[in-house]
């Protein structure tokens, strides 16, 4: 049975009718579009940093409220400042419980606004947690600063493991010139380039491929302007005298296919394909002698750095081997920043890779010995 539904002709007239065409004025529900203009604001500003040390504060206790060691004076922009800091705090009511740091104007005019933040270091160079970092802008010509920039005994915390020592951290900014500016009405949304994911299926797809590469037990097609355009030593190969038109098909016989997969998808893409599995020690040993062989020097750096970070006990002496044969000279470093130590040293000494680079290559080995 179907459902009964009530309706009059005047109601099924107005669902029916176009908008538009309701009521006296025909445009009445039409919204006109509205004009727009845009202006932007410009702060130019300059931007230095100071930081005052302070060493063995336990002995600068007890000075007193209102009196104060200096740092030395820093310039900006032809202005001059320093830092004071009391370590009995500014004012007598506070009964000492506090550190205050001020900032004070040394020299130039006083017609200049700064924006000037604080912050407390630890002996590394890390920020502490124990003061959040204060900021502000202030106009020059008088101190500014904090009257309650820690309390005592959170800075004893931070002295107790930092040999009695903090540094204050002052960051400043001379704003020069703020200045406002009309700017195009026309905003145009430019997409994020997608030329890497062109290319990529250029490659997946293999539509237009002019040469393929047998690597291993595996095929690959590809385009000889690409690979040209990538790698000298592919254009040289591709494009030398006669290659033109002759060369159809190139053998690789000293790679694996995953290496030369991962390889052809970086020269498409400029990145590594999320799918590769590069990430291991020897796989990225291959890829690295794979990239230098090719001159894809950004993938070079690339591994490079993936191997700087599995450098260990075992692998070092293989990578170092290999850091020194493709004149890798930053993964150089880094495997013999590693063996500096004396802990760690006489371990890799008795590891089989060592032993192999002695054996193969005595003259690295006694002059990485030499060196450490």
């Amino acid at each position: 049975m179907k459902p009964y539904v009530q309706s009059d002709p005047e109601s099924l007239h107005r669902l029916f009718t176009p908008f538009h065409t309701m009521g006296n004025n025909p445009t009445s529900s039409v919204k006109k579009p509205i004009s727009e203009t845009l202006s932007r604001c410009w702060t130019e500003g300059v931007t230095t940093a100071h930081n005052f040390e302070v060493m063995e504060y336990s002995l600068l206790e007890g000075m007193g409220a209102g009196k104060f060691v200096s740092s030395s004076m820093f310039t900006l922009s032809a202005y001059g400042w320093n830092i004071r800091m009391y370590p009995d705090g500014e004012k007598e009511e506070d009964n000492a419980a506090y550190v205050s740091v001020f900032l004070c104007f040394y020299s130039g005019t006083p017609d200049v606004k700064v924006k000037c933040t604080f912050s407390l270091l630890e002996k590394d160079g890390k920020e502490s947690n124990l003061v959040s970092t204060k900021h502000t802008v202030v106009s020059v010509g008088a101190s500014w600063g904090y009257p309650h920039f820690i309390e005592k005994s959170k800075l004893q915390e931070l002295l107790s493991r930092n040999d009695d020592c903090f540094t204050i951290r002052c960051v400043l900014t001379v704003i020069k010139e703020i200045r406002t500016e009309d700017v195009s009405t026309v905003i145009v949304p430019v997409p994020e380039s997608n030329l890497h994911t062109h290319f990529a299926s250029m490659l997946k797809d293999g539509e237009g491929v002019d040469v393929t590469f047998s690597v291993g037990n595996q095929l690959f097609s590809a385009h000889r302007c690409v690979l040209a355009a990538r790698s000298p030593v592919f254009k040289a190969e591709l494009f030398g005298q006669m290659n033109e038109t002759t060369v159809k098909r190139v053998e690789i016989n000293d790679m694996e296919p995953a290496i030369f997969d991962a390889l052809l998808y970086f020269i498409y893409t400029d990145s590594l394909s999320g799918d590769c599995d590069v990430d291991q020690s020897v796989a990225l040993q291959h890829s690295l002698v794979a990239v230098d062989r090719y001159g894809l020097d950004r993938l070079k750096a690339i591994c490079e750095w993936k191997l700087c970070q599995k450098i260990d006990v075992q692998t070092v002496s293989t990578i170092l081997a290999l850091a020194e044969q493709h004149n890798s000279m930053q993964l150089k470093h880094a495997c013999l920043g590693y063996m500096s130590s004396l802990d760690v040293l006489p371990v890799v000494k008795e590891t089989d890779g060592f032993k192999h680079l002695a054996a193969s290559c005595p003259s690295i080995a006694m002059d990485i010995l030499d060196k450490l």
